[in-house]
């Protein structure tokens, strides 16, 4: 893979001429914090590509492709006050400052992922790491290995096995029951719309062939008419509702982990998508005695209908720069594509008769929203099917008209995957984000076709058709349900390709992004969707010291190897302009 050379400084404008304090002032009074030196920086601090990609003039893009524009940054009290060449960076040293010469390494604005879940992501670490697991047999092997060091009736937990992927063949409770008999198991998916487990665990959650299902939800049965331990939809909360709950002690150190996993691989903020009041507590508990090691942003989950009345009775925060800022309410409308359960206009092609679950099926609480958004609060829509994306769009253009002064607040639309070519102008002309994750295009690719159809699968992860369209696009993972990694996220967007670079030539390569438009999307992007644009986002004089340090240039790579960017590595993180991860 080809690493950055250090470059001349000649090729560098001061970018903060007139703008930053007097360098022999802070020099005197002890120094900047931080001087970054000899780096490639990408600031963004240019006018984004057109809705085609296409760089604009002023960017640093030539008949050569891309240069940085930047050498060298000053931060001081949590602010950048330089950026430019590290010749006149140098002038800002003092005794207490901290010079690190990055030989060539690449800095881009802090890296944002808007829409996560870090509890899960602390919770998958913590237990039964069933991510990229193949087979059945596989995943139970691991679970038998883990049953070694757990005693006998404590429950074992499992996170990450793929339901889209194995949607022909899930498992069932046999094998399972066979091989741990003595632990209640219970084996969630990759993006929570399905799970099973073992008899043990069905006796503890006293499921039976009688049981009640949720509205949306499934149980599947075996040939003696008993449960088969397999569920579906909101039927995966009869097992998961079952589980003692975790002490505050384990869901703090569980929170704690995840944060610390997303500032060691380049994140200096998330947005935490779907917060109950315990894992709120937590978060209010760590923010208050000052542990958070990045920013969160935090959404509240409708379904905790207690939580969001308390918020509406007090309203959103109103500031930007706390560590922790809660100022939106994330809703599940439908579920997803590759269980079967988003909502679709038509049948599914894989099961004629079947369209899906929306809308009270699904939990939605369309009087507690329409009064979330009249209390000032940015509302994020679970939305997947074509059907529940239509739907969605509709709620929030209901309340527009009700109360026109909610159209300002930046909707957002979480995931936006599958649109009818009729509602995707709707997203720019209504003001809504499009919260999408580029992996899940890379690892849904084997079988959405199969889903939707050769018609409707032109409108599924279709970020240019968004764009053109006029509709603000923000890039996240949506982990622990995709791999959060930024140089498989950012290389996902650019060439449409998994990471074994296939198919060649890209999945519905039309949709693919530039690198500028890749790396905004996790970027500047980004902080519009929480209303930070004016604090973070590009680097400049007078915002946020969070920097993510890199040692690959994607923007270089996305034109020469763009298949390099994915052995990429995250070097240093920065967040406040305190240094919360370093290589």
């Amino acid at each position: 893979m080809r690493r950055m050379k250090l470059f001349a400084t000649t090729a560098f404008l001061v970018l903060a001429v007139g703008c930053a304090p007097d360098p022999a002032d802070v020099a005197r009074e002890g120094g900047a914090d931080l001087i970054i030196t000899n780096a490639r920086v990408y600031t963004l601090n240019w006018d984004e590509p057109g809705v085609d990609g296409i760089a604009r003039p002023g960017a640093p893009h030539d008949e050569r492709g891309w240069h940085p524009d930047a050498q060298a940054i000053v931060t001081q009290g949590g602010e950048i006050v330089f950026v430019g060449s590290t010749q006149d960076a140098l002038k800002f040293k003092g005794d207490s400052s901290r010079i690190i010469d990055f030989a060539g390494a690449t800095v881009i604005p802090g890296l944002v992922d808007s829409h996560t879940h870090v509890y899960g992501l602390g919770a998958l670490l913590d237990q039964v790491n069933l991510v990229d697991v193949a087979t059945e047999e596989e995943a139970v092997a691991l679970v038998v290995e883990r049953a070694k060091s757990v005693p006998e009736g404590e429950w074992i937990i499992g996170r990450g096995w793929d339901e889209g992927a194995w949607a022909n063949r899930y498992p069932d409770k046999a094998l399972l029951t066979a091989a741990v008999p003595d632990h209640p198991v219970f084996m969630d998916s990759l993006h929570g719309f399905a799970g099973w487990g073992n008899q043990m665990a069905l006796d503890a959650a006293g499921i039976t062939a009688e049981t009640d299902i949720p509205v949306g939800g499934e149980m599947r049965l075996g040939a003696d008419g008993e449960p088969n331990g397999l569920f579906l939809n909101r039927g995966v909360q009869l097992l998961s509702d079952a589980i003692p709950a975790a002490s505050r002690e384990t869901l703090t150190n569980q929170l704690l982990l995840g944060l610390n996993q997303m500032a060691a691989d380049g994140y200096t903020a998330v947005h935490d998508a779907g917060l109950d009041a315990q894992a709120m507590s937590i978060l209010e508990e760590l923010e208050a005695t000052n542990r958070l090691p990045i920013r969160v942003y935090a959404m509240l989950s409708l379904r905790d209908e207690d939580l969001i009345r308390e918020w509406i009775a007090k309203g959103p925060d109103s500031d930007a720069d706390s560590m922790l800022v809660t100022r939106t309410v994330k809703a599940y409308y439908d579920g997803a594509l590759g269980s079967r359960g988003a909502r679709l206009l038509y049948d599914y092609a894989d099961q004629p008769g079947h369209r899906g679950i929306s809308g009270d099926g699904y939990g939605f609480n369309q009087e507690l929203n329409a009064q979330a958004m009249k209390a000032g609060f940015q509302i994020a829509i679970h939305a997947i099917g074509d059907a529940g994306n239509r739907e969605a769009i509709d709620i929030l253009e209901s309340v527009f008209k009700e109360d026109p002064s909610t159209a300002a607040n930046r909707h957002r639309i979480e995931h936006a995957q599958v649109i009818s070519s009729e509602d995707i102008p709707r997203l720019g002309q209504l003001g809504i984000i499009a919260s999408m994750e580029p992996p899940h295009a890379m690892e849904d690719k084997t079988w959405a076709e199969e889903r939707l159809g050769p018609e409707r699968i032109l409108g599924a992860y279709a970020w240019r058709s968004l764009r053109e369209t006029g509709a603000s696009l923000t890039f996240n993972s949506d982990n622990p349900g995709s791999d959060h990694n930024i140089f498989y996220g950012l290389h996902s967007a650019i060439t449409r390709q998994d990471k074994n670079q296939q198919p060649e030539g890209g999945w519905y390569a039309d949709q693919r992004m530039s690198a500028d438009e890749a790396v905004r999307g996790y970027t500047n992007w980004s902080a519009y969707a929480s209303f930070r644009e004016d604090e973070t986002g590009v680097i400049d004089v007078g915002r946020w010291a969070d920097l993510t340090v890199m040692d690959v240039d994607p923007f270089l790579l996305a034109d020469e190897s763009p298949g390099d960017i994915l052995s990429g590595r995250i070097l240093m993180t920065i967040v406040n302009g305190k240094i919360v991860y370093e290589r």
